[in-house]
């Protein structure tokens, strides 16, 4: 099994967490959830439900350069060792940079996204040094 791949599944899966606290704020507001628009709705949540919000748009944001860099990390026969060791790192920082950014703890929160990128950053590095 390759856990890096793995881990690009668990990060994407990682990405909707922040869903469940959104969905809940989003019930809040009047009229209940409305699943005609939810994007829409979105916009009129406060406080943790925003916090939310941006954690889960973050999360998509992040996925896209992470999965590259494992890809490519992999097809250019990055020791397989390396690659898994900082993909299993991306997707524990993205699990704890959601936690602090529904605590709104932002200093943080920002220091824990900046390792995750780290981690996909590296990854990439170590494809174009292969």
């Amino acid at each position: 099994m390759n856990i890096s791949y793995a881990c690009v599944l668990a990060s994407y899966a990682v990405l909707f967490i922040p869903k469940a606290p959104l969905a809940i704020a989003q019930a809040k507001l009047p009229g209940g959830y409305d699943n005609h628009h939810p994007r829409s709705q979105q916009d009129k949540v406060t406080g943790l439900g925003a916090r939310a919000l941006g954690a889960h748009k973050n999360g998509f944001e992040s996925f896209s350069l992470f999965a590259a860099a494992v890809i490519g990390a992999n097809l250019a026969h990055v020791d397989p060792a390396m690659v898994n060791r900082l993909a299993i790192a991306h997707v524990a920082f993205r699990v704890v940079y959601n936690g602090l950014y529904l605590a709104d703890l932002a200093t943080m929160r920002s220091i824990v996204w900046s390792a995750a990128a780290g981690a996909s950053v590296w990854l990439m590095v170590l494809a174009i040094l292969a």
